[in-house]
């Protein structure tokens, strides 16, 4: 997968923007100011950072030895980098933005979702 379909596939969702807080090198995509995925732009093959639930993530990245690992400067419990080298289905990534870009969205507090639900 390339930064192309990441990155349209995140903003193709609702509330979500992008930006560059930690430099040029990280694309970082958020839902109502709160990130759910962070891209590598500098990294070859790319890698991004997504927010799973910890008992999932266990679970990856003892399938994806090597390829899904804990989250490279976040908190490993709760994050996991995915190294996008082709060994990782499509269709596991978008899964696995789609579930980090929901864990967000339900961990909004009651004006926060009430604002999103009415966008």
């Amino acid at each position: 997968m390339d930064i192309d379909t990441f990155r349209d596939y995140c903003l193709n969702k609702k509330e979500v923007t992008e930006h560059m807080p930690f430099g040029p090198e990280t694309l970082v995509f958020k839902v109502m100011g709160k990130m759910f995925a962070l891209v590598s732009l500098d990294a070859v093959p790319l890698r991004i950072n997504l927010k799973c639930n910890p008992d999932k993530s266990l679970e990856l990245r003892e399938e994806f030895d090597g390829k899904i690992i804990p989250g490279y400067h976040m908190n490993k419990q709760h994050w996991n980098t995915m190294i996008l080298d082709g060994q990782i289905p499509a269709k596991l990534i978008f899964e696995l933005t789609d579930h980090s870009y929901q864990l967000i969205v339900d961990g909004l507090n009651k004006n926060q979702k009430q604002e999103f639900d009415e966008l």
